[in-house]
């Protein structure tokens, strides 16, 4: 029995998918006005970069997307309505655009799915987990799967992963103790859990210890097959225990959305924790002066806060905290 856990929380939303008691796929939407993918918005050309195949638009947010390809009648200064595929991805130094083309006749001006949007589309029933009652999604593993996407590390010593975020693939590399022929097919598991968990999606490099033989490699990579579901296309693993598994990407994976900007994350993070500490009325978070700035700027959120639990809301700036170690009393 399959169930989509979901949680409206202050600042973003939370869903889990949750398949005979384990949490196997985690999905973070917050809040922002960058184009999601699936909406169809109205922009201009602003520039063209190849003629008739890529150019960007700015659209009336003052997003800038990439089109590929222009049509032949648009110049640029003109109007376009565009679908988008791709949402913004940050990258160090060079943060990519989003992507889309041109939307097809007949389209309207419209924004794309939310995330419980998404995950009722799967047909999966959906569980709401307000903050008043039993924390579900801390229950399957929530905090541990946050902690394994910012530090790209997961397993044990026996096994273990090690993730890289790189502009031109996601790396995966496989360590442990366990002898190859055993550490290969097991590096494999975890990794293919590890992609599905954290939505992780493009290009993606594996590297396994290097194998025996090749009854052993195409082992390991079987053990891909079971754990990932399809869509999605792969190469073999080669004499090296290097695989290559390209997934469609449409959004920030749960590494970038949390890695995006360490300080909104330990903020948000506290805010789920306030909502749920106690028995609701008055509350005092005390954090970082970096979180506590950054929760100043975003006083709607406070005052959600203090909504929900039904009291004043006080933030305390504390020097001596590290980004991780605020509290709520």
């Amino acid at each position: 029995m399959a169930e989509w856990l979901y949680e409206e929380g202050i600042g973003e939303a939370r869903a889990a998918l949750i398949e005979h008691g384990r949490l196997v796929e985690a999905l973070i939407e917050r809040e922002g006005s960058s184009a999601r993918a699936g909406s169809v918005m109205q922009g201009r050309l602003v520039q063209t970069i190849i003629p008739r195949k890529r150019g960007i638009v700015r659209l009336m947010s003052g997003e800038e997307v990439l089109l590929e390809p222009i049509p032949p009648k648009l110049a640029e200064g003109g109007n376009v309505l565009v679908e988008i595929l791709r949402e913004a991805i940050p990258e160090e130094g060079r943060p990519k655009r989003a992507k889309g083309r041109v939307a097809a006749q007949g389209m309207k001006a419209q924004p794309g799915p939310s995330l419980l949007q998404r995950i009722r589309a799967t047909g999966v029933p959906v569980t709401p987990c307000p903050a008043h009652e039993e924390d579900r999604l801390e229950a399957h593993g929530w905090s541990e799967l946050m902690e394994e996407a910012i530090s790209g590390e997961v397993g044990t010593e026996a096994a273990a992963l090690r993730l890289y975020l790189t502009p031109a693939m996601l790396l995966i590399d496989v360590d442990g103790t366990l002898p190859p022929a055993q550490l290969g097919p097991k590096g494999a598991k975890l990794a293919a859990q590890a992609v599905r968990r954290m939505g992780l999606t493009g290009s993606i490099g594996i590297d396994l210890p290097t194998m025996n033989n090749k009854d052993e490699r195409m082992i390991a990579a079987a053990q891909i097959d079971k754990y990932l579901p399809l869509p999605f296309e792969r190469t073999a693993v080669n004499g090296f225990g290097f695989l290559q598994i390209i997934r469609r990407r449409e959004r920030l994976n749960l590494m970038e959305i949390l890695r995006e900007n360490l300080v909104a994350t330990a903020a948000l993070r506290l805010l789920r924790q306030a909502e749920r500490h106690g028995n609701g009325g008055a509350a005092i978070i005390t954090a970082a002066p970096a979180i506590v700035d950054f929760l100043r700027k975003h006083p709607t959120w406070i005052e959600q806060l203090g909504q929900r639990r039904g009291g004043k809301i006080e933030l305390h700036a504390d020097s001596t905290l590290s980004l991780t170690a605020g509290h709520v009393a």
